[in-house]
């Protein structure tokens, strides 16, 4: 008798679970968090900066209002990613024609010790004379790495110097200094300036 009750329990709960199940399922696209992604407002990645430039410069970033900004964190003692991102947003830009006037291609160190203008005028040199590089005090690029949420951590390396571990993101900010894009893994000029030109 009692396993007969408790088969009829089991039952019951079964039939339950199924038909809540099912409500919930059918109520998903009306209830936030159920089935799909809610979002409210804008990614809060940026924000208002004053660097330094390649020429020794003041720069802020009011300066590029009305254009956008595509921004790299990077260093010159960097043996990779940066000179072939840097190298790559070069390429793009020029497959965008005139609209590469819209932006600003902006590099902002985040070796600040070694990372003086004059340093980042020769760097830059390599990838063209639309670049606008950056730097500042150690307290202005950490605030700035803040802002973009962007990783940097020095790591000492075999000869007594030191290398940077970082994120890499082209970060793409409207001409009112707000995130429009980001880009991570593009590996082809012809992409980069494709999913640039959609956003302009």
């Amino acid at each position: 008798m009692l396993r007969t009750r408790q088969g009829i329990l089991l039952a019951v709960l079964l039939i339950v679970a199924i038909i809540a199940g099912a409500f919930l399922w059918r109520m998903a696209d009306q209830l936030p968090g159920l089935g799909r992604t809610v979002t409210n407002g804008r990614i809060a990645i940026g924000g208002p900066y004053v660097l330094t430039d390649q020429d020794g410069k003041p720069r802020a970033s009011i300066d590029f209002a009305g254009k956008f900004q595509l921004i790299y964190f990077g260093y010159t003692f960097c043996p990779d990613v940066c000179p072939t991102t840097l190298a790559l947003e070069a390429a793009a830009l020029d497959k965008l024609g005139p609209d590469q006037n819209r932006i600003v291609p902006v590099f902002i160190t985040i070796d600040p010790a070694r990372d003086k203008p004059d340093a980042l005028k020769k760097y830059l040199s390599a990838f063209g004379p639309r670049f606008v590089g950056l730097t500042g005090t150690d307290q202005q690029i950490e605030a700035v790495e803040k802002e973009f949420r962007v990783y940097a951590k020095k790591q000492p390396v075999a000869n007594g110097t030191y290398a940077m571990d970082h994120s890499s993101v082209l970060y793409l900010m409207g001409p009112d200094g707000n995130l429009v894009s980001f880009f991570d893994e593009v590996t082809q000029p012809e992409e980069l300036a494709k999913a640039l030109k959609a956003k302009l």
